[in-house]
């Protein structure tokens, strides 16, 4: 058992039952190994929550943005950019399960300050893209705000209703029609 195979164990976890299912004897179990194995890796269980913090920003965050960086011109990035996330919380609802147990555990320290430092950026990120569009610095920290808003209003409705969301060739369909929304500038 590696490190790594803790750290997903973990993440899924999180994505299944929130923060206190991170828990090291049922995370042995379900892995078929001693606790023995988990203090040979980790100190501790914050040692083991904030490994799987750093994976989630990693694969969530840093992944999602360098994905979106490689398109050609701002437009394409947005596009690019809000499809995914929104698509992701539609079709994987672990994606956003994760982001949801992490706003439910905002005040446990660790969270609150990779929460933090994540939805600053991610924020930032969309702030810079709208700029870039030609919006002045206020609109689009404005715009960049209500982009993230809706992502964690999807993530939400798509984890707890999600029967209200359009299905199949509709919900592409939706998630366009969001996109455009937000990005046109009038």
């Amino acid at each position: 058992m590696t490190a790594d195979t803790w750290t997903a164990a973990a993440l899924e976890a999180l994505a299944r039952g929130g923060l206190t299912a991170v828990a090291v004897e049922p995370l042995a179990k379900s892995l078929g190994t001693t606790k023995g194995s988990f203090y040979w890796h980790f100190a501790g269980r914050d040692a083991l929550i904030a490994a799987a913090l750093e994976r989630w920003e990693q694969r969530d965050t840093d992944l999602v943005i360098s994905a979106v960086d490689d398109a050609p011109d701002v437009t394409t990035r947005l596009r690019k950019l809000l499809r995914l996330v929104f698509s992701a919380v539609h079709g994987d609802e672990r994606a956003g399960s994760v982001e949801l147990a992490l706003q439910a555990s905002a005040t446990h320290p660790l969270v609150a300050a990779t929460l933090g430092r994540v939805t600053r950026r991610r924020i930032d990120y969309l702030t810079s893209l709208f700029t870039e569009l030609g919006l002045t610095r206020s609109r689009a920290r404005d715009r960049g705000l209500l982009a993230y808003t809706a992502f964690l209003g999807y993530a939400q409705l798509a984890h707890s209703t999600p029967g209200l969301l359009p299905a199949g060739r509709a919900y592409a369909t939706h998630v366009d029609r969001v996109v455009e929304a937000l990005i046109r500038i009038d």
